[in-house]
């Protein structure tokens, strides 16, 4: 659980009706009898607080500021993160084909590319709610259910894969897998439920909904890369790849991949957290648990937010300055690949028809949490390795449960005149 920097840390080490009709043509016929932004190039590591518009931002016809759609990489993963995303999983309708994929992609491709530019799609039923993107992105990952779910499960990448079980998950269905994620980023929540309704209605009965999560950051005029608080009051993403270049391997699959280069692996967590056990704690056991100061993020044995930790320094008694145990140290890479780009985000949960908070009744934990967005060019080798030894012994298991996992490969970005999937569905 841990803005990018513009260079990289040397850790110490450990001690509507015709498209409906399109559709209507495939899986309406299949099941019938039945019915990125992208990137050209990864923006700067880190942006300051300037006040000046994201790396790549743009101003639409109509003069809003828009993210760039087309490119070799779908924007949403180095692009500064906005103060509202959300992430939405869908799974294939029952005998749903490889083409019937292909179509959904299509269409979201032409609409994706009017959304992010302030622009109403095509049947837009609402064109008045597409005119203000600020800073909309739209992402779109398949889980490898979906090459499963279409009976082609050859073209999944060797490198996409579930995670192995963590001692500690407490994982529940309805936060975990899905065929298709989008994820969904704006300045406006108004922007976010407009696209997330629009592209899910716009794929009709060719899927079904499987979950919806929603998580938050500090607001800000403009997208930025920060690092973030989270609901326990913890600093949050301060250690990052740098995105100008030099560690683009870390995150996206490279010319090596063929048709799959300009992809990237989502790993999405929701962690539930206790705040009611937490917030009885004092400061000096909160920071104990985390490795870092709580009033500015900087390691307990001093410096600022980015100074690299001394892990042999020792208290008076002898003991470690910073907990064996503790987050940050349990989190630090140990070798050069285990690092991935975090974009993380606080969520509060809501209520179900009986009133009661969905978490709180279910896990006995307050109500919030973190939805940890991961994103690297391989999760097995660079994620993994990480996550066992939060599983093994992090200080913060004690306040936090994952109840939610999900892993997908992150599309290629589209050029004018493709589609998102067109070569690697091919």
């Amino acid at each position: 659980m841990t803005a990018p920097m513009r260079t990289s840390h040397s850790w110490p080490a450990e001690p509507g009706p015709g498209r409906r009709a399109l559709l209507g043509s495939g899986v309406g016929a299949t099941l019938a009898g039945g019915a990125a932004v992208a990137n050209a190039a990864a923006p700067r590591a880190a942006s300051s607080d300037d006040g000046e518009s994201p790396a790549g931002a743009g101003r639409g016809d109509d003069g809003a500021e828009v993210m760039p759609f087309f490119g070799p990489r779908q924007a949403g993963v180095a692009t500064p993160p906005p103060a509202h995303t959300r992430w939405v999983a869908l799974d294939l309708a029952k005998g749903a084909s490889l083409d019937d994929l292909r179509r959904i992609l299509r269409i979201w491709t032409e609409d994706m590319g009017r959304l992010t530019q302030g622009r109403p799609m095509l049947a837009d039923h609402a064109p008045e709610l597409s005119q203000d993107p600020r800073f909309l992105t739209v992402s779109v990952a398949l889980g490898r259910s979906a090459f499963e779910r279409v009976g082609r499960d050859d073209l999944a990448p060797a490198w996409l894969g579930d995670l192995p079980p963590f001692a500690t998950d407490a994982l529940q269905d309805r936060w975990s897998g899905g065929d298709i994620v989008l994820q969904i980023g704006s300045q406006s929540p108004t922007t976010c439920a407009h696209a997330h309704r629009s592209l899910v209605t716009g794929a009709g009965a060719a899927v079904r909904p499987r979950w919806v999560q929603a998580g938050y950051r500090r607001p800000s005029e403009r997208p930025r890369w920060t690092a973030e608080r989270n609901a326990m009051g913890q600093v949050d993403g301060t250690v990052q790849p740098v995105l100008d270049g030099p560690d683009d391997h870390l995150i996206w699959r490279g010319a090596e991949d063929g048709i799959w280069s300009g992809a990237s692996t989502l790993v999405l967590r929701r962690i539930a957290m206790n705040l009611d056990t937490w917030e009885s704690l004092d400061p000096a056991a909160k920071e104990n648990a985390i490795g870092r100061r709580l009033s500015d993020g900087a390691p307990l044995t001093g410096g600022g937010e980015h100074t690299p930790p001394d892990l042999t320094a020792t208290t008076g008694s002898g003991l470690p300055v910073i907990d064996p145990g503790s987050h940050m140290r349990r989190a630090m890479p140990r070798a050069a690949h285990e690092r991935f780009l975090r974009r993380p985000y606080s969520y509060e949960e809501t209520h179900d028809l009986s009133g009661g908070p969905l978490e709180a009744k279910d896990t006995h934990r307050s109500p919030h949490g973190l939805l940890f967005a991961a994103y690297c060019a391989d999760a097995e080798r660079q994620f993994v390795p990480v996550q066992r030894r939060l599983a093994e012994q992090d200080l913060l298991n004690i306040w936090t449960r994952a109840v939610g996992s999900c892993v997908a490969a992150v599309l290629p970005g589209v050029e004018p005149g493709e589609h998102l999937g067109e070569s690697v569905l091919a």
